[in-house]
């Protein structure tokens, strides 16, 4: 009798430790399919902000071909007044609106690409933000080529001015009819930094 007892108090214990085990596998299971429905959520997170970044109109996708043509014209002219300013206040005003205004054209490329549309404008240049004082980007260029000195600094000046200008209208346009985020948002910093250029050329000019 105390070998049977023996025997049915292991046999017990031993069932007792089966159920504990397979408990302990059950719990650790309970948790797994939380992870894949954490991945899940992120995943869709990510997809709703790509979404949002693709999202635009046809207001976005001109401001962004005309930016860039715009801003190819403003770094034109700016690397001539590099080369040939006469006061090194304008040169390092030029030095900087061709420096800002890159990278800016090289972000704008890139959403244009990823929207599917043309980097150029149909139609090409004619638009109301493109010209200076009644003049074409390769009148005022070919103009600026044949001044020198003081005379040259201060018809870069109020030439930069007009075609600032022009950027602004153009930035305002966009966020008047504009969709995409990072467009409007580009807008915004384009008005903020060139009404601040302006201002300052406005000043420069006044010491010359």
């Amino acid at each position: 009798m105390p070998v049977t007892l023996r025997t049915r108090l292991a046999a017990v214990a031993g069932g007792l430790a089966v159920t504990l085990s397979l408990a302990a596998c059950g719990n650790g299971e309970e948790t797994t399919p939380q992870e894949p429905a954490q991945g899940t959520a992120a995943e869709e997170t990510t997809d709703g902000a790509t979404d949002a970044e693709d999202v635009h109109n046809d207001a976005d996708t001109m401001f962004a071909q005309m930016m860039i043509v715009h801003h190819e014209g403003a770094i034109e002219m700016a690397d001539l007044a590099v080369e040939k300013a006469d006061s090194e206040e304008v040169r390092s005003l030029a030095e900087r609106i061709s420096a800002a205004q890159g990278p800016e054209i090289e972000k704008m490329t890139s959403w244009l690409e990823a929207w599917g549309e043309e980097t150029s404008p149909m139609g090409g240049m004619d638009h109301g933000g493109m010209d200076m004082e009644g003049m074409s980007q390769e009148e005022a260029m070919a103009e600026l080529e044949s001044l020198s000195g003081a005379e040259f600094d201060q018809r870069f000046l109020e030439l930069m001015i007009a075609h600032h200008r022009g950027a602004v209208d153009m930035a305002q346009e966009e966020l008047d009819g504009g969709e995409n985020p990072q467009a409007l948002e580009l807008a915004q910093t384009i008005i903020d930094d060139q009404q601040a250029e302006i201002t300052e050329m406005e000043q420069l000019l006044e010491t010359l």
